[in-house]
């Protein structure tokens, strides 16, 4: 099958696209600078040269493939507004390219914060509507194209995708406790965090491309809640720091923009996924990652 990949180069994505072309698929990758699009043809990858904001070329892309995994992301938490409108134009942009078609279209999502006081499961409808809301509300108009012959599958991942040279929420938070000298976890750190391992979130996608329905919402989940105490700690043994409780008042002040996330439950089962796809988890655990070394290189 002819896969475009936008986000190609990126940590999921590079990782992704190994497990596509080990599948057997034919991949085009998007490809934003020159560095990236060298390393996706040594790779045996076709490039298409562009960004999240070229539309056309996104268009174009997703018109040549018979599928489509769009896994790019601004992640520009400085302007979350830019972010936004960013993805739903791109994700309204493929999803129309293959209205009618029947074609595949996996999309990035997430579990964070889709429901509080339990672990949030693939039953759970994204509460995210409208251009104003988290991601552009991406996840639910994609999902709308399913009644227009798009088989849309939205893949939500754990809030930490993690392993060596990860550079995502750990990296982040493992940064201001190096910063500070300190490892903190808010308030009595009993929040949890749902994570899985990148290999394992990587060998999901054939799967998820082969078996998963239209409109299924798939949990890339492995491991169901690490409780925020428990990273601190972790964190604490990797670099040799004291561990010490914030005070929720105080999260973004001590944490900086991820202080937000930090203090909230983002725990979330996969086991619907699981049995689905007959995917299992079989990479690191976060501690184990952390406490190996995986956010000291």
């Amino acid at each position: 099958m002819r896969v475009f990949v936008t986000g190609a180069s990126g940590w999921i994505g590079s990782a992704a696209v190994t497990e596509l072309l080990a599948a057997g698929h034919e991949v085009t990758g998007l490809a934003r600078s020159d560095a990236s699009a060298a390393a996706l043809e040594e790779r045996g990858v076709h490039v298409r040269r562009g960004d999240l904001d070229d539309l056309d070329g996104i268009r174009a892309g997703a018109e040549e493939s018979q599928a489509v995994l769009h896994l790019a992301n601004k992640h520009d938490w400085s302007n979350p507004a830019a972010s936004n409108a960013a993805e739903r134009a791109a994700v309204q942009t493929v999803a129309d390219a293959l209205a009618g078609s029947g074609r595949p279209f996996l999309l990035a999502s997430g579990v964070a914060v889709l429901v509080q006081g339990r672990p949030s499961t693939e039953a759970d409808a994204s509460p995210f509507h409208g251009p104003d809301s988290m991601r552009g509300g991406a996840e639910n108009l994609a999902l709308e194209y399913v009644e227009r012959d798009v088989r849309t599958v939205a893949l939500r991942f754990a809030p930490t995708v993690h392993g060596a040279r990860d550079h995502g929420f750990i990296s982040s938070i493992a940064a201001v406790a190096r910063d500070r000298g300190v490892s903190g976890y808010v308030g009595d750190g009993s929040h949890r965090w749902a994570a899985v391992h990148r290999s394992d979130a990587a060998r999901l996608v054939p799967l998820a491309l082969e078996k998963a329905p239209a409109g299924a919402r798939l949990h890339v989940v492995g491991e169901e809640g690490v409780p925020t105490r428990r990273i601190a700690e972790a964190i604490g043994r990797a670099f040799d720091l004291p561990v010490a409780s914030i005070d929720p008042d105080d999260a973004v002040e001590h944490f900086g923009w991820i202080g937000r996330f930090f203090g909230a439950d983002m725990s979330a089962n996969s086991a619907a996924t699981q049995e689905l796809l007959g995917w299992t988890p079989t990479g690191p655990t976060l501690v184990a990652d952390i406490e190996t070394g995986a956010y000291s290189v």
